[in-house]
């Protein structure tokens, strides 16, 4: 299962992006609210209503987490015991960690991103502790996925249908909505 994860102040670029297009490309995604409330208000005042909320998740995530970024949904979803057991549940069954803008200090909190190459906003660079921080809109080391920001929301997107349905499924895809890839 591939779950998103919300948390009120999330980037909603950041998340609805990647949402949209892995579910254009045939994905399940499920939204999972972190609270008991399925309705998640984004950093903009967008509101948005989770497929779940934590408390209703059955399956296990053994595919994919992905965390949108995003203040201060960053710091909501970094606080949360729901964020946690989604992590060691995703490490349990060997699945893919995905998170842009400030969401990859949540991984290199927890030493996911050690001796890895990684990606996020300016200024959560420290964050990253032991990951080879490069200056790129996305990228992918091993089991990990990170980008910078909103502005990279589509090569983030694009880099998860990659990963997930194969290289020609996202150059068609991209194409299809009209974005050009370098």
């Amino acid at each position: 299962m591939i779950y998103m994860l919300l948390a009120d102040g999330f980037e909603e670029v950041e998340a609805l992006t990647p949402l949209d297009l892995l579910r254009r490309a045939g994905k399940q995604v499920l939204t999972v609210s972190i609270t008991q409330e399925r309705a998640v208000t984004g950093a903009h005042g967008i509101t948005v209503l989770a497929d779940l909320t934590a408390n209703e998740l059955s399956v296990p995530c053994d595919e994919m987490l992905i965390l949108p970024g995003g203040m201060p949904g960053t710091k909501n979803l970094d606080a949360s015991l729901v964020t946690d057991r989604l992590i060691d549940e995703t490490l349990k069954n060997e699945g893919h960690f995905a998170a842009i803008c400030a969401a990859p200090m949540i991984l290199g909190k927890r030493g996911l991103l050690k001796g890895k190459r990684a990606t996020c906003y300016p200024g959560f660079e420290e964050s990253l502790s032991g990951a080879d921080v490069l200056s790129a809109y996305a990228v992918t080391d091993g089991n990990v996925t990170t980008a910078t920001g909103a502005g990279a929301a589509i090569p983030f997107a694009g880099e998860l249908v990659k990963l997930l349905c194969g290289d020609a499924v996202a150059k068609e895809l991209l194409s299809a909505i009209r974005y050009t890839i370098d």
